[in-house]
């Protein structure tokens, strides 16, 4: 099923920053960047792609899990909660 959201635009956004951030630590490897920098710069990535799962959970919590409680669809509920065990991993 198709889902369009508020925050569309800005998850692409931020996705969009989080693959350049990856890209540039590729670059420090293959220059052979002290591991220290390059460990630092990889825990801004995996922020930023943290960051970006939480909007996404919000911004799904607004709208699809508010119409399946609406509706009591348990299915779409069970979903969720495998999905956020799988994002918090």
């Amino acid at each position: 099923m198709e889902q369009h959201h508020e925050s569309t635009k800005q998850v692409i956004n931020r996705l969009s920053r989080a693959i350049g951030h990856l890209e540039a630590v590729r670059n420090m490897v293959e220059e052979g960047r002290d591991c220290s920098e390059v460990l630092v710069q990889l825990a801004a990535v995996k922020s930023a792609i943290n960051n970006t799962g939480k909007l996404i959970l919000k911004d799904h919590m607004k709208h699809c899990v508010a119409e399946a409680v609406q509706n009591g669809d348990q299915d779409a509920l069970d979903a969720l909660s495998d999905a956020i065990d799988r994002f918090v991993k």
